[in-house]
């Protein structure tokens, strides 16, 4: 029995576009909730969500069989931390703040059993072989992982033709945030000299046989991304969700029952 097939991954080579959402409660009870909802990807986050391996792999769990898959931001790109959330079961990850080619090239490696890569295979203790009950896990898993290496500097746009060359990186996304903080404008990705990097770079990507992604929660400027080549897109954050309809409820019927 083979290694799980990564939908997500094989979309992406197929270019079809995904949409997605982030899932931040670090939880699996509203990511499980989140599934039903039917995107195509989650974003388990563990760069700015209160996430740790306990709370991934339980996340990881819930997913597995559902529509969505589970693509999890580590916190940083580090080869013990890629090696434990792929033994929970992932098979995509999210890596933050990859500047150089040879960032994305050691990630690639990290994910990898020998000889292409250094992951180590001990997979008999695994969720992602189920505990050995996937007898060939380790000879197929390779070819189901799935490398989105997340570029959000200036120097990282300036290395972007350069990462784009590295094979097993699947999709490079821009990170519209920090990418404006580095840039001097903190807060505002919308600003012109902002929007007209964020176009250039996914124009370049989507040029490539890499997918281009990002994130937007405003309904128009995701449009606006999709138009520039924005293929794996993420659209939402549950937890922004979960506030901005909690605090419209709240008010309304604070305005409506007013002394």
């Amino acid at each position: 029995m083979p290694a799980r097939k990564n939908s997500f991954k094989a979309a992406l080579k197929a270019g079809k576009t995904q949409i997605g959402c982030w899932a931040g409660f670090a939880h699996a009870y509203p990511t499980e909730v989140l599934a039903t909802a039917g995107f195509d990807w989650l974003v388990i986050d563990g760069e700015h969500a209160p996430n740790d391996l306990q709370t991934l792999s339980a996340q990881i769990s819930v997913l597995d069989g559902q529509h969505s898959e589970a693509v999890v931001r580590l916190p940083v790109g580090n080869e013990w931390l890629v090696k434990q959330v792929l033994d929970a079961g992932a098979q995509t990850l999210l890596i933050p703040l990859v500047e150089t080619a040879e960032q994305a090239n050691d990630m690639a490696r990290a994910m990898r059993y020998p000889p292409e890569g250094i992951r180590g295979a001990g997979a008999a203790l695994a969720r992602a072989s189920k505990f050995s009950a996937i007898t060939d896990y380790v000879p197929t898993a390779n070819a189901e992982m799935c490398l989105l290496v997340q570029v959000e500097t200036k120097r990282g746009m300036e290395n972007l033709d350069a990462i784009l060359d590295i094979e097993g990186v699947d999709g490079v996304f821009i990170g519209p945030a920090d990418l404006a903080a580095d840039m001097g404008h903190l807060g505002n990705s919308g600003a012109p000299e902002v929007k007209a990097a964020i176009k250039e770079g996914l124009a370049k990507i989507s040029a490539s046989d890499k997918a281009a992604g990002i994130l937007a929660v405003d309904d128009g400027v995701a449009q606006e991304y999709h138009s520039w080549g924005a293929q794996f897109l993420a659209v939402g954050i549950d937890v922004l969700m979960l506030a901005t309809t909690a605090r419209s409820t709240a008010g309304l019927w604070r305005d409506r029952i007013a002394d």
